[in-house]
């Protein structure tokens, strides 16, 4: 089985975003993943002209920009799980916007992990902060539906953040949501801090998966650490995943030509036969 690679745009710091796209592609990538805050510090500065220069230049050099992640990094005052009314609802806008972009530059993915903008609230509970993220969702599915957009819930490790540390957890609040513009997202970095195997997590969420990072425990790129990606890859055959495998990275050592080399060559000899 051949998987649809793509790599994350923050990998390449300081290189522009036609220099990325022309190399992601010499490398045997067919898609983009976009970090927002590398191209401004709010989504709303990317004019709609420079959105449509970014999406021809990845075109040109056949490649696909497949969404946004990282949506709330070095953003101020934005929190899912904020008990302020009003703060969840700029946050809902905010995301409406990003989906608004990202329907310009031709993707459907929203990936939400931003760890520092969905912590529990200092003085409530667990259950209270999956409230008011339910609040701050619901007021985002309207702009997810028109603009053909899917937000992907991402588990993070307890190390990361205080709250959705789980598949599971994730799953129950996209139960709650109960809207098709809502799915999971899978990070392998961070499911390797459950319990359950990585393999095995894959199986038993399928159903509700429609993104997925690959990299190493050691937040490095696939193959670059002790992770093995074949029973990886055959949990996501098993499961008739037919959507990305993005590759991304927390320590850009050695760099960032090397990382997106050595991670596609390594994936590509893990795909099952």
């Amino acid at each position: 089985m051949t998987f649809r690679y793509a790599i994350c745009n923050e990998t390449f710091q300081g290189w522009d975003h036609e220099r990325i796209c022309r190399f992601v592609a010499a490398c045997g990538y067919q898609g983009l993943e976009i970090a927002p805050f590398t191209w401004a510090p709010r989504i709303t500065d990317v004019s709609p002209e420079q959105r449509l220069t970014y999406r021809k230049q990845a075109e040109d050099a056949g490649l696909k920009l497949i969404g946004l992640h990282w949506l709330l990094a070095k953003t101020e005052g934005l929190c899912i799980t904020d008990p302020d009314p009003a703060i969840r609802r700029r946050t809902a806008e905010y995301l409406g916007e990003l989906a608004r972009c990202c329907r310009d530059i031709g993707g459907d993915l929203l990936i939400l992990g931003s760890p520092a903008q969905r912590k529990i609230p200092a003085g409530y509970s667990r259950s209270q902060a999956a409230d008011f993220a339910l609040d701050t969702l619901r007021q985002t599915a309207g702009a997810l539906s028109d603009f053909g957009v899917t937000l992907c819930l991402e588990p993070l490790a307890p190390s990361e953040t205080d709250f959705l540390n789980t598949c599971d957890e994730a799953r129950e609040l996209l139960e709650r949501l109960a809207h098709p513009n809502f799915a999971l997202h899978l990070d392998v970095k961070a499911m390797s801090s459950e319990a359950v195997p990585v393999p095995d997590l894959i199986r038993r969420f399928a159903r509700w998966t429609r993104h997925f990072h690959a990299n190493d425990a050691n937040r490095r790129g696939p193959g670059f650490g002790s992770v093995d990606f074949r029973p990886i890859f055959a949990a996501l055959q098993d499961a008739d995943y037919r959507g990305w495998v993005s590759v991304e990275v927390f320590d850009y050592s050695p760099d960032p030509e090397t990382i997106a080399r050595d991670s596609i060559s390594y994936m590509r000899l893990c795909e099952p036969k």
